[in-house]
């Protein structure tokens, strides 16, 4: 589904997802900012790519989520390796889901906490014509 996408651009790889929740990894390098550390940007991208594929699933079969609000704060750099993100929900109900984002570096400690919200609605025809 990443192919030809920003996720694939960024190096975003997908490992989970679940109704409890969903993960994917992305490289530091590539991704960073002119001091050689991880771009705020590029977490946020990462969190969103993470929190949408979750909140999709959540919705339901003939249903899409539509990100209406992301938040981030910003609590160490990250230099090298990967960062890691664990999306979780917070509440899902029939038109809107939050979860919770906690994105780590290579040794587990805490680099990003986001806050993703989106409207759940009725899939709209796919541009593909699939």
């Amino acid at each position: 589904m990443a192919v030809g996408t920003l996720h694939e651009r960024m190096g975003i790889v997908f490992t989970e997802i679940s109704m409890e929740h969903a993960v994917a990894r992305m490289p530091v390098a590539g991704n960073t900012q002119p001091y050689g550390l991880l771009h705020g940007g590029a977490s946020v991208v990462l969190a969103e790519g993470v929190g949408s594929f979750l909140a999709v699933l959540l919705a339901g079969p003939g249903r899409a989520a539509v990100g209406v609000d992301i938040n981030a704060t910003h609590h160490r750099p990250a230099t090298s390796g990967w960062v890691t993100a664990v999306a979780t929900p917070i509440a899902v109900g029939r038109t809107t889901a939050s979860i919770d984002i906690v994105i780590t570096d290579d040794e587990g400690r805490r680099t990003c906490s986001c806050r993703f919200t989106a409207q759940l609605r009725d899939a709209p025809p796919r541009r593909d014509g699939a």
